[in-house]
């Protein structure tokens, strides 16, 4: 493992904070462009395969027609590639660390193909905790509304949050990865790999056969989800569909930097490099704090989503997720995900269900909780 260079970065100040607080509840006028505009047919294939999902009602046109939408609508959690603020694009404390850590989500439209996105955003709060990763950290939260560009209807709001961490603290004296930093990578046999991809093996993906609300019972447990092993080709798989926040090339990289001189961070040969090489730069990773590149916070939540859509089928609709990120997942691990229904419901005229979702990876250690409301169709019609 190369050396890691021991750099003094920015750290969080009073006068940072006070200078933050004043843009609590203001409205964001200009942000910068998102990844995607419209939910094109391209696009949404994009960002499901970066998760994983081969879902045929977001991929497929030929067979999305002969469902209820007549043609292919975008997976829910796509709209993080529409916002650059949900995906954790955040403002103030220059050059301080920002790790994604969570979203809510509320959906009140499905997102067909070719919808124009528009989005308003403003900051929400920010909240001083004390964590085992860097000690002293700020949540800064921002609420995203997103609707459609042309007709105006509101077709989703979510709030998410990171935690903004000194990063020369988490490095010197964090506690939640010291053992993880020490250990040595782990190399799996055919055997243990054989055992997680069965688990790819059994996807089911309920499709065109409706899972009818009646049908469902408290207790009942869906399919466990694999995701992994974790590669650093994984998160740049994730990033193109994604569209990252500070990846840029040549002069767009320089125009970043001239603009937000915190975003460029020397790398090893003096060349300013974005922050958000930690999830491919193992030693830039450890320079940070963390126990080597890891997954996207975005991607994990993404990932309680897709447990849920294959499981609801095509005439299901995911009202509400909700997931909180535990951990870093590194390169080598292996997340399982599984999920509960905790409770059934009528509200509004509709069948619902929640369920409690719990992401650990190979050695049990929590990586992510999460939640989730469907509805469902129902037998009454």
């Amino acid at each position: 493992m190369n050396q890691v260079l021991h750099r003094k970065f920015p750290k969080i100040t009073p006068e940072g904070l006070e200078d933050l607080s004043k843009r609590i509840g203001v409205k964001i006028e200009k942000t910068v462009e998102p990844w995607c505009y419209e939910a094109t047919r391209d696009n949404i294939r994009h960002y499901a395969h970066g998760i994983g999902d081969d879902n045929p009602l977001w991929c497929d046109p030929e067979y999305a027609r002969g469902t209820q939408y007549g043609d292919v609508i975008a997976l829910p959690s796509f709209l993080f590639a529409t916002s650059r603020i949900i995906s954790g694009y955040v403002g103030g404390l220059p050059g301080v660390h920002a790790m994604w850590s969570g979203a809510d989500w509320t959906w009140h439209k499905p997102v067909a193909r070719n919808t124009e996105v528009r989005t308003e955003a403003y900051l929400k709060d920010l909240v001083e905790h004390d964590t085992r990763f860097a000690g002293r950290a700020i949540q800064q939260t921002y609420h995203v509304d997103f609707y459609d560009a042309k007709s105006g209807d509101m077709l989703a709001e979510a709030d998410s949050w990171c935690f903004r961490t000194d990063r020369d603290q988490a490095r010197e004296s964090g506690t939640k990865y010291t053992e993880a930093r020490a250990r040595e990578p782990r190399v799996y046999t055919q055997e243990e790999l054989d055992s997680f991809y069965k688990h790819y093996e059994a996807e089911e993906i309920r499709g065109a056969t409706p899972r009818h609300w009646e049908d469902v019972t408290e207790g009942e447990a869906l399919p466990t989800m694999v995701k992994g092993p974790m590669t650093v080709t994984g998160f740049i798989a994730y990033a193109q569909g994604w569209g990252g926040l500070y990846i840029r090339a040549n002069k767009l990289a320089w125009q970043l930097q001239q603009k937000h001189p915190g975003a460029g961070i020397k790398n090893r040969f003096g060349i300013p490099d974005c922050p958000e090489r930690v999830h491919w730069d193992e030693e830039f990773a450890l320079e940070v704090g963390a126990p080597g590149a890891y997954d996207y916070g975005p991607e994990r939540c993404s990932w309680l989503t897709h447990q849920v859509t294959n499981w609801m089928g095509d005439d299901g609709f995911l009202a509400q997720s909700k997931c909180q990120v535990r951990r870093h997942n590194p390169e080598g691990d292996v997340i399982l995900i599984n999920g509960t229904v905790t409770r059934k419901f009528e509200e509004g005229g509709r069948h619902l269900v929640e369920i409690d979702q719990r992401a650990e990876n190979q050695d049990g250690e929590l990586s992510a909780i999460g939640s989730a409301v469907v509805a469902l169709p129902s037998r009454k019609g």
